[in-house]
Order: C-alpha cells, then structure tokens, then sequence
C-alpha cells in the first residue's frame, strides 16, 4: 500500500508487479521495460481473467463439444470407456492415505490426481452425483494431510495439481465448506509452502517443469482468493521454465530419455495449456524452438517393437502419452501420432485387468485429442538430435517387422544418467534383441543407504550394476568405468537411403583408459553393423564389447552366434577382430546384494588384450537370417 500511495503511477498493479518493477530499474533500460511490461500484462490477464468455474483446459460450454468429439471416434471412446469404469471401481475404494514410501509421498499424490481427474471428468460428461460425491471424499482426505511432504517437492506439485484440478472442474457442484477446506489446502499446503524454494524453482530437469506447472494449475484455479500469491507463482514459472525448456534445444531431445520425456514434458504443456486456457496467452513459452522439434524426438524414441529407446533412468514402455496429442494439434502434424495410434489400439484391445489404473493423465488426452483417422507413416527414417544428450536413430521402415537401431552420446553427468555413452539398441523382426536393462527402483537403493544422487566418478551411484557400463551395450576397458566428466558427440550422421550410418566420439569418456575411442552403426540393407575404432595408450589395454539381450544364445563358434527369441532369430558375426571367442556373461546375478536381478537376460560379447600404442578396428555385424555366405567388407568409419 505505501508504494502505491507514493507512486500512484503504479495504481492497479498488484504488490508482486510492483515490486518486480522496483527491482528492473537496475537492468538496462531496454531489459528492464521489456519485463515491466511483462509484468504489467500478466497483471492485466489476471485482472481480466474469468471469474466462473470450470476455467480450466475447458470450460462448460466447451463440454458438448468434447463429449461429441468422444462419442465419434471409436480409440477415444475407448479410452473414455475406460476412464470411467475405473472411476466406478473407485467407489468401494478408500481415499488415499498419507503413507510415504521411503521419503516419497509421491506415489499417493500421483494415485489422488489419477482419481480426481478420472472422477471429476466423468461427472462433467454425464452430471452424475456419484462421480461427484466420490470425488469429493478424495479430495477432502487429500486436503487434511498435515502436509504433502515438502521435502520432496514433487509430491506437493502433483497433489496441488490434483486439488486444484477437482476444484475446478467441479466447483460449481461443491458446497461452500467443502469449497474453503480445499482451497485453503491448495494455497497452504501448495502455493505458500512453495515460497521457501528450492533447486527446482531455477533447475534445468523435469522437477522444474513438474513443480511449476503444477503449482500454476493451484495458482489459476485460485486466483480470485489470493490474486497476489497466485500472481507471483504465475510469475515465477513464466520467468524459470524456460529454464529447462532450453534442455530441449537445439533438436528436441529431451536429456533425461523418453520416461523422462512423459512426465516433465506433459506437466510443461499442462502449464502452458493452463495459461492459455484461463490468461489467453502461452507467454511465449510454446514457441521455443526445442521444444516445437521435441515430438519428434518422442516418435523417434520408439521402436518398431513399441519399445522405447530407454536410456538413462528410463521405462522400456511408454504407453499412452496426452502430450503427443497436444502437439500434433498445435503444430498441425497428424504423423506425430503415428506411434499414438498403435498404443491406443492396443489399450482398446486390452482386458480391464490389464489396463490396470490407467495414465493418470487420460482425462487430459479427451481434451487435447482430435478424432484419430487415418495417420500416415512418418516420412522420416533416420534422425538424429544434438544437445546435452545426443543421440541417432535409423530404421529401414515404420513397419512392425523393420531393423531400427538408436545410438547415444551424451554423459553420465547428465541428470538420471548411466555410464552409457555408445551403447546402443537393436529391434529387428519385430524383436527387440538389443537391450538396456532399465533403472532400478529408487527407494530398493536408496533405503540400502546408497548414495544415489551423487554424481561424482567415486560415487556408490557407480557401484549398481544397472547404472555403470558393465551392463550397458557399449566398452568396458580394463575393468573400469566410464568417465563421468566425459561426454560422447555425434561427430557423421548420414540419412542417405543408401547408405545411413552414424559416428559417436566417446574418447573423452575413456579419458586414461584409451587415447581414442569411436563407435559408428550402419544399416546394410536389414543388417546392422556396429564397429569401434580404438587406439590404445602406452601399455597393453583390455578391452570388452558386450551386448544384452533377453534372447536366447546360442554360440555356433567362436565368432558366431545365433539368438533366438518370440518364435525368430538373428545372428551375430565378430568380423573383427580375428581369434576373439564369444563369450556369454553372467547378468542374472549382478555383484552387490542391492542389485536388483536380471532374470531372463543375458550378455553375449568377447574380451581381448590389445598392445600398446596399437590401432584397432572391431566389427560385428547383426543379420535378420542365416549369415551370409561372404564376408562383407570393412572399411574405416571415415570412408563410410
């Protein structure tokens, strides 16, 4: 008050505006009107913004048209019809407790916005009370946790985005009473409790994307009770997500692999979507050049298997992801949702039991989904995405049965990373034959004592076996691990039909272990051949190839085998080097006791010494038949 009363130029803006201008005089001129005006406009929206309910995503007289949309294609009505059986089960079910797992409460706030959305959605589309009562239990219950676990941020986002979701949505229907216990949840257990900060507010990961759009969903459903607070939790988000939006420059990967991808992506178009929704403006934020390319990076992603190219702390199966439907809307490109179809589909087909709860964002997918016709074959068979994370994907076709093979550089440093740079993966035959075991979950390490999170090269992180390099398909030299200062480039890509192929540099990874290290797959036809180059240092080296697989392996001599799996079977030649044996490792039974087991895997490869100083060729070649009966020749990569 006493600011505007000295400054009455200042009249109409809220305190946040105000002081947010105090604090840009010091900038130059140019920058500092440029966010006041900033400012001034998002203080406008607001000012102006709807005061009914429901406002956000849609709202009530956009309800007809959804509901038709629905009811005219047979997937999205599938996937209503799911929807809304799972929110009839949840009737004889108790709400959610506040019962952490480890130091997560995360589980539970995700399992109440699964059931606010599916509840709340139902009773928008057919009014009926039981959806709406039900919802309210849930919501209530949510609401008198004595908190939602600040010391992990993430479980307040998605509990307030959950609140705030119902709060909305049903509104209308809700008494007074029930009305103030959740909105006076939503601003103190969500919105104030965020005011203490925290690494997300400024960092370049999905918890930036996650945190902040979720508190901006609590903040716009709020915001004619506290307009002040819910200005500067707007505020904050327009000006911090950008922030980790630039992760996805300048080709769309996102860092943290494609599970990663779901989850901050999806939590940044519901925020983005928001604001649209409620303020009239994106702000900007959608029109980043990363993030307009990054759908591509998700198609990509998968393989003709269906399963993802799953590096980093990823999920082999994505499923479902809303956000695709969003940017095939946005951007006017039906062939993202190519992969989207398929996994449609196959939840149509699925038994109740199998769709088990759901994606807890299926409410939303109705929403941003149009009528899913006739979807091309996407024109593009290799790409390739530079940035934090690079990586390279070629494939024959867009078939089920086509050869697809994704390589990777990038670092361990990287968040959510494994000492992965080089390894790769293999779908061939409608197989996948190349395998990343995955992550492992968090709480079964971290309530071992393991220091998880530290990413220093002698961190017990590197100690499990699914994190380090002697699970992952690429180079163990002399029994060491990777670098973790190191990064892999992609140095040669080729998308040539003729002749697609692609070059990651990973010398600096093997940084003391290998004066050069390089490694380049290839398509030949159907085949696939992955051939490293190396040099060694001053001394005789060890060096390891290896891939897993969860085929079975069959070793026909000591540079052949035949692996066999789902009723097919492709070979493996070493062409280089010569007198190696192929040996099978044992991954079933990793070293440490908090090492999750691998059953039914296995990794095939060989081991040799190489002298001093010496410069060395491998190659090995991954065929859909029986081998052919000449040897195809080897060239260096640079003559590829």
């Amino acid at each position: 008050m006493t600011l505007r009363m000295h400054f009455p130029e200042f009249a109409g803006l809220s305190l946040s505006a105000v002081m947010l201008t105090f604090l840009l005089l010091a900038m130059p001129c140019s920058a500092a009107a440029q966010d006041v005006a900033a400012a001034q406009d998002l203080a406008a929206r607001m000012k102006q913004a709807m005061a009914s309910h429901p406002r956000l995503f849609f709202p009530d007289e956009a309800a007809p048209q959804v509901k038709a949309k629905i009811d005219g294609d047979a997937l999205l009505s599938a996937v209503y019809g799911h929807l809304t059986s799972a929110a009839d089960a949840l009737m004889n079910q108790k709400p959610v407790k506040r019962e952490k797992v480890g130091k997560r409460l995360l589980g539970v706030s995700r399992s109440c916005l699964q059931r606010v959305s599916y509840l709340a959605f139902a009773y928008r589309m057919t009014k009926e009370k039981t959806y709406l009562e039900r919802a309210k239990k849930e919501m209530l219950a949510a609401a008198a946790f004595e908190d939602w676990n600040p010391s992990h941020f993430l479980d307040v986002s998605e509990m307030t985005a959950a609140l705030a979701l119902g709060y909305d949505w049903l509104f209308n229907d809700l008494n007074a009473e029930t009305r103030t216990l959740i909105r006076d949840a939503i601003i103190k257990k969500g919105l104030e409790t965020s005011l203490k900060g925290g690494g997300w507010v400024k960092g370049t990961n999905n918890w930036n994307q996650v945190c902040h759009g979720g508190l901006v969903l609590g903040a716009l459903a709020v915001m004619e009770d506290c307009t002040a607070l819910s200005e500067q939790i707007v505020a904050r988000a327009i000006e911090n997500v950008p922030r980790a939006m630039q992760e996805y420059e300048p080709d769309g990967v996102y860092p943290e692999g494609p599970s990663y991808w779901k989850y901050g992506t999806t939590y940044n178009v519901l925020m983005i979507a928001a604001l649209e929704s409620v303020l009239g403006s994106d702000f900007g934020l959608a029109s980043a050049n990363g993030f307009k390319k990054t759908p591509e990076f998700y198609l990509q992603a998968s393989g003709p298997t269906g399963f993802f190219f799953n590096f980093s702390d990823c999920g082999v199966r994505g499923g479902i992801a809303p956000a695709m439907h969003w940017f095939a809307q946005r951007l006017q490109k039906p062939g993202l949702l190519w992969q989207e179809k398929k996994e449609l589909q196959l939840f149509a087909a699925e038994t109740p039991d199998a769709k088990g709860d759901g994606d807890r964002m299926l409410a939303f997918l109705l929403v941003w989904a149009q009528p899913i016709g006739k979807v091309d074959a996407p024109e593009t068979l290799c790409w390739k995405g530079d940035g934090r994370t690079p990586v390279a994907i070629l494939r024959t076709g867009w078939q089920d049965d086509a050869t697809y093979v994704g390589l990777k550089g990038g670092s361990p440093s990287s968040n959510h990373a494994h000492m992965d740079t080089g390894s790769f993966v293999l779908d061939m035959k409608g197989v996948r034959w190349a395998v990343d075991l995955g992550s492992q979950g968090y709480n079964s390490l971290e309530s071992r004592g393991i220091d998880l999170w530290n990413k220093k090269q002698e961190s017990e992180r590197w100690t499990v076996f699914r994190l380090n390099n002697f699970s992952h398909n690429t180079l163990v030299v002399d029994g060491k691990l990777q670098q973790v200062a190191g990064k892999g480039t992609i140095t040669r890509f080729s998308d040539a039909p003729a002749n697609p192929y692609a070059i990651v540099n990973m010398s600096s990874v093997y940084e003391g272990q290998l004066a050069l290290a390089l490694r380049g797959v290839r398509l030949m036809g159907q085949s696939v051949l992955i051939q490293d180059e190396i040099k060694t240092l001053d001394h005789d080296t060890s060096v390891r190839w290896a891939m897993a697989t969860c085929a079975e392996v069959i070793l026909e001599s000591a540079d052949t085998a035949t692996l066999r799996h789902a009723g097919q079977s492709v070979s493996l030649r070493v062409l280089a080097p010569a007198n190696v044996k192929l040996t099978l490792y044992d991954i079933k039974n990793p070293p440490h006791d908090y090492d999750a087991k691998n059953m039914n895997t296995y990794m095939v490869g060989f081991e040799t010494s190489l002298p001093a100083t010496s410069s060395n060729r491998w190659a090995i070649l991954i065929e859909p038949a029986a081998p052919l009966s000449t040897r195809p020749d080897i060239c260096a990569m640079e003559d590829w």
